[in-house]
């Protein structure tokens, strides 16, 4: 009998390596055995793309061996991310970033190919409270010309927003509601056309989460009014927050990762791993600080149980205020 040549060898061991139940770990490379893609449901140069490269590159440093793509599918107010997301293959090789409220509101409002028990949710990030600007031109410089000019004039102050259901469209319906007064909601697929249409006076005003903000103002002709959150932020402790101002209204977006339903237990043991370690890791959050976004590490337990909090809020807001009329 002939030997063997070295491809039918190799074959060979590979028929028997599989067969053999007992040495499972000599069948199967180890995770992640090719390039991981991140799927960002808003476009490039918003907050939502910072955090998800910010994190990318540190989870490439605890992962063997990982390339991890960052793939930018905005439109609809995330929806067209999101359901790509849900629709993947669940073996590991697919995440997302994921946000409140679109992750929740937009299944509220609509049917979509997703709801939370879509995804099997891996940790949150980042805590990002909600603002609203105005061109560094505005009359408005503070939140109570804001309010009083949205009194003069209903439904004619323009607000950026990131689209229906969006965090800055649902900030801002909050807003409305709280201060009794009726502005003008314009659509954009993202924070950042939104701030463009801002700086050309295109409209009047913006909602964007602060780490946005802060960002978008550098340098340009950028007001920031208001901060939606329960105090004033670290990172701008000058801005008053509405509730200053004495209207209770808290906005923004937890950005936290996640994959479609069904992943491996050990492949999601994997990618929390390296994300404790990376909010543990002195660079990234070097980095993360130098792009302003304030961060809200929440294991996978937690997480779930603060996005499940967020649903039962946003269920009581739509019986009161539906944010898609």
């Amino acid at each position: 009998m002939e030997p063997l040549n070295p491809l039918e060898s190799h074959t060979m061991k590979q028929v028997l390596c599989c067969a053999l139940l007992a040495l499972p770990s000599l069948c199967s490379a180890a995770y992640p055995a090719h390039p991981i893609n991140l799927i960002v449901p808003f476009p490039a140069g918003a907050g939502s793309d910072q955090t998800a490269r910010t994190i990318a590159a540190c989870m490439e440093t605890k992962l063997d061996s990982a390339r991890i793509v960052v793939l930018n599918k905005p439109g609809a107010s995330g929806d067209i991310g999101l359901t790509a997301l849900a629709r993947a293959e669940p073996d590991g090789y697919t995440i997302g970033l994921v946000n409140t409220p679109g992750v929740i509101s937009l299944p509220i409002e609509r049917k979509t190919a997703y709801t939370l028990e879509s995804f099997d949710f891996i940790a949150n990030l980042v805590e990002d409270p909600g603002t609203i600007s105005v061109h560094a031109d505005s009359p408005i410089h503070s939140i109570q010309d804001l309010i009083a000019a949205a009194k003069a004039k209903p439904g004619e102050i323009t607000v950026g927003t990131q689209g229906v259901g969006s965090a800055g469209h649902i900030s801002a319906l909050s807003l409305e509601h709280a201060a009794g007064i009726q502005l003008s909601p314009v659509p954009f697929q993202g924070a950042a056309p939104a701030s463009v249409a801002l700086l050309g006076k295109v409209v009047d005003s913006t909602m964007a989460n602060l780490g946005e903000a802060i960002t978008f103002a550098n340098g340009k002709p950028w007001r920031i009014v208001g901060v939606m959150g329960d105090k004033r932020a670290e990172q701008a402790p000058d801005i008053p927050t509405f509730h200053d101002a004495g209207y209770e209204v808290i906005g923004g977006s937890m950005r936290g990762l996640a994959g479609p339903r069904g992943m491996p237990a050990e492949v999601i043991a994997d990618l929390s791993r390296a994300v404790d370690e990376c909010n543990h890791d002195q660079t990234y959050l070097s980095r993360a600080k130098a792009s302003f976004q304030p961060l809200r590490y929440l294991k996978r337990d937690d997480y779930i149980a603060s996005l499940k909090a967020v649903d039962r809020q946003l269920r009581e807001l739509w019986t009161v205020k539906p944010w898609q009329q």
